[in-house]
């Protein structure tokens, strides 16, 4: 059996229907427990069982602070061990992402399980095309992008669902390995280009200010400004092979991808 941890937010939940569409019949859980899901929450431990399970897809319980995100997954992990889960897939971050200033909670989760007595895969996975796109903020019909000339090696959140449903419906095919899953690197200005508006350039400085002003949890502007500044001065812009290979596709238009995000200036 296959279970799916987070599946209210979008990458867990375009996991499940991944997974779906190839014939599984994965368990979903999240915090709620509703629609017929199993309740795991990892702030509450009591809830947290994988008995029966085969293959636990640990999608990252990211958006918190590398604290309370550690906690969780080590809940998590030991609950595997304890309930005979053979295997973990699980959802970390590109290996170029160690700049950013999430990265401490994907890589510590990273060791806990390679020093654990679980068969493990950790997807590494790649920034999304459409975060890319939302952090792209319009001013009248002008584009305005912090991320100077940098470029992101972006993936469509679809790509890395289907990469995880491969692994999850395979894991003994991928015990013990690690894949970066990055796709061909993309710029602001593409994405301008794509929608057929103007480029503005907004600096570092600018955009501090904006997020300052903005109603964000209080880890998340240094999440965000990490994001900026990394693409800006090139720490995101690595490619490879993996993605396509576990596709056994092209994988999608990230540039297209990030344009719909963007979408239209608002009227």
């Amino acid at each position: 059996m296959i279970l799916v941890t987070g599946t209210t937010g979008q990458l867990g939940s375009a996991i499940l229907d991944a997974l779906t569409a190839r014939g599984a019949a994965p368990l979903a859980s999240n915090r709620s427990g509703q629609d017929g899901t199993r309740r795991i929450d990892f702030d509450d431990p009591d809830t947290v069982s994988f008995v029966g399970v085969d293959t636990l897809v640990l999608v990252s319980a990211g958006e918190a602070e590398d604290d309370v995100v550690i906690a969780r997954h080590e809940t998590a992990i030991t609950a595997a061990e304890r309930d005979g889960v053979q295997h973990v897939v699980y959802t970390s971050l590109t290996s170029a992402g160690d700049h950013l200033a999430f990265a401490l909670a994907h890589r510590w989760t990273e060791r806990r399980l390679q020093h654990s007595s679980l068969a493990w895969t950790i997807l590494r996975n790649g920034l999304y095309a459409e975060l890319f796109g939302s952090l792209l903020a319009w001013s009248g019909d002008s584009l305005g992008s912090a991320f100077g000339d940098g470029a992101l090696a972006a993936v469509a959140r679809a790509d890395l669902a289907e990469a995880a449903a491969v692994v999850a419906m395979s894991p003994s095919d991928h015990v013990g390995r690690s894949y970066d899953l990055v796709g061909e690197p993309i710029t602001a200005a593409q994405v301008a280009d794509r929608l057929g508006v103007p480029l503005h350039s907004v600096s570092l400085a600018e955009q501090r200010s904006t997020l300052a002003e903005a109603a964000l949890k209080p880890f998340q502007p240094a999440m965000l400004m990490s994001i900026f500044t990394s693409v800006r001065h090139g720490f995101l812009d690595g490619t490879g092979d993996d993605l396509r290979t576990l596709l056994g596709r092209e994988p999608a238009d990230t540039v297209a991808v990030a344009a719909a995000t963007a979408s239209l200036p608002p009227r």
